[in-house]
């Protein structure tokens, strides 16, 4: 056990630790339930009478804030029954809110003052670990009162775990999502793991097919993305007419409406799992060490030109194709399984050949690239994966090899490659020509 904690003391020294946050579904009780949201309602409100007194102009204090939850107490005696350090929290919150609102006013950038949480939002509690009690699969979470207070009114809260919690970790956050299930958070540390192989693989986002990649071997890896979409979309989209059809607040618009977030839901599950597969794919799965993805934005595949011929590009692109929340699962795993991820600028690597460098028009709706100056024909998105490879190849940097063949030097616009000093690159090169 000591030599454990040495070990991750002297991993935390040299930066080989980062913290993960495991979710786990929680089961409650119907009383358990109105437990937690009798606590968050009364966090919340304490956090939005804050605000407020914040937005009439008075100045924030931590310590003096903290001093004052006495006497909020004794103007609203609920308070006492909601549990000491879930209130003490709220002003944790709010602190480091009013930091990052006079941190973005002294950077000039938008300040964005601290928001009323609204009633249908769960508030979240945070739970420290040493106050919490885990007996084999079952949660129990304390709650407010007793002692000089009085009687408790609400009993501790006692909730099953659904998968087991990791061994270590420092806080609990319980969370509920729109559709009433409650989550438990677990922040833990894990060991970055080493990577010792070599290699570079370069992908092409996109939206009929999620990435595609090539090594320094010349193989083409092709990874999927979620494909229900579009069936997703159509019961959604009927469900909503049969909805917008009743009466509002009547018995079959509520039960029409408990049904869309019910589908919403699965779409939403299958949507990310999907997302996790591929990003844990690449990240653990694949040997190369440096992973070198696109810099691509959503705004850019919705603009004018792009619209011509796909009038459902909008919702494919903004909610069906979760290229923000891939990149934020890569650049994690990546860290976590000691890869280096790179993001490069991918202008015109659709547009250009990766034979001969000729710049081409390529709408989206054309999915093979045929060259009219070389007569190369290839996968448009192949094609472009190869100009981000050969793109990052030949910039100067770290990952360039000193040696008998000394390093790339790379023409004006930092595409192609004027020369290969030695005849493994030359061969390299020759390669992908003939792709």
């Amino acid at each position: 056990m000591i030599e454990a904690l040495k070990n991750r003391i002297e991993s935390r020294k040299k930066g080989r630790m980062m913290l993960l946050c495991k979710k786990i579904r929680l089961e409650v009780s119907e009383q358990d339930a109105q437990t937690l949201e009798f606590m968050q309602s009364k966090s919340r409100g304490l956090y939005n009478w804050w605000v407020m007194r914040l937005r009439d102009g008075e100045r924030w204090n931590l310590a003096e804030a903290k001093k004052s939850l006495q006497e909020s107490k004794q103007y609203d005696p609920e308070l006492c029954q909601v549990y000491g350090k879930l209130l003490h929290e709220v002003y944790f919150r709010l602190d480091g809110a009013m930091k990052a609102f006079l941190r973005r006013v002294k950077a000039g950038e938008t300040p964005g003052f601290p928001r009323v949480r609204p009633r249908h939002c769960f508030f979240t509690l945070c739970y420290p670990a040493m106050y919490i009690t885990i007996e084999g699969d079952r949660i129990i979470l304390p709650t407010g009162g007793g002692g000089k207070h009085g009687p408790k009114c609400f009993p501790n809260v006692v909730a099953r775990l659904t998968e087991l919690p990791p061994e270590e970790f420092k806080e609990v956050a319980i969370s509920r999502d729109a559709c009433g299930h409650y989550y438990a958070s677990f922040p833990a540390e894990r060991t970055i793991q080493a990577r010792d192989t070599a290699g570079v693989v370069a992908f092409d986002l996109g939206v009929k097919t999620l990435a595609v990649g090539i090594n320094e071997q010349g193989r083409a890896y092709t990874i999927g993305g979620f494909k229900g979409a579009r069936w997703y979309n159509k019961q959604l989209d009927y469900i909503r007419s049969k909805r917008d059809k009743c009466k509002k607040k009547s018995r079959r618009y509520i039960h029409l409406s408990k049904v869309y977030q019910r589908v919403s839901e699965k779409k939403r599950n299958k949507q990310r799992d999907s997302l996790h597969k591929a990003s844990h794919l690449i990240s653990h799965k694949l040997v190369e060490r440096t992973v070198v993805v696109g810099d691509l934005s959503q705004r850019q595949m919705v603009t004018k030109q792009h619209q011509e011929r796909n009038k459902y590009l909008n919702r494919a692109v903004y909610n069906e194709w979760g290229l923000y929340t891939f990149i934020q699962m890569l650049t994690y795993k990546c860290q976590l399984y000691g890869k280096e991820l790179v993001f490069l600028d991918e202008r015109n690597t659709s547009k250009m050949c990766s034979g001969c460098g000729h710049l081409q028009d390529m709408p989206l709706w054309k999915r093979t690239y045929c060259c009219t100056h070389c007569g190369l024909v290839i996968d448009r998105d192949l094609n472009s994966a190869i100009n981000i490879f050969m793109r990052y190849v030949a910039r100067r940097g770290p990952h360039t090899s000193f040696g008998k063949c000394g390093v790339l030097h790379a023409i004006q616009n930092s595409v192609g490659v004027t020369q290969a000093p030695c005849q493994e690159h030359m061969q390299q090169l020759n390669m992908f020509e003939r792709a």
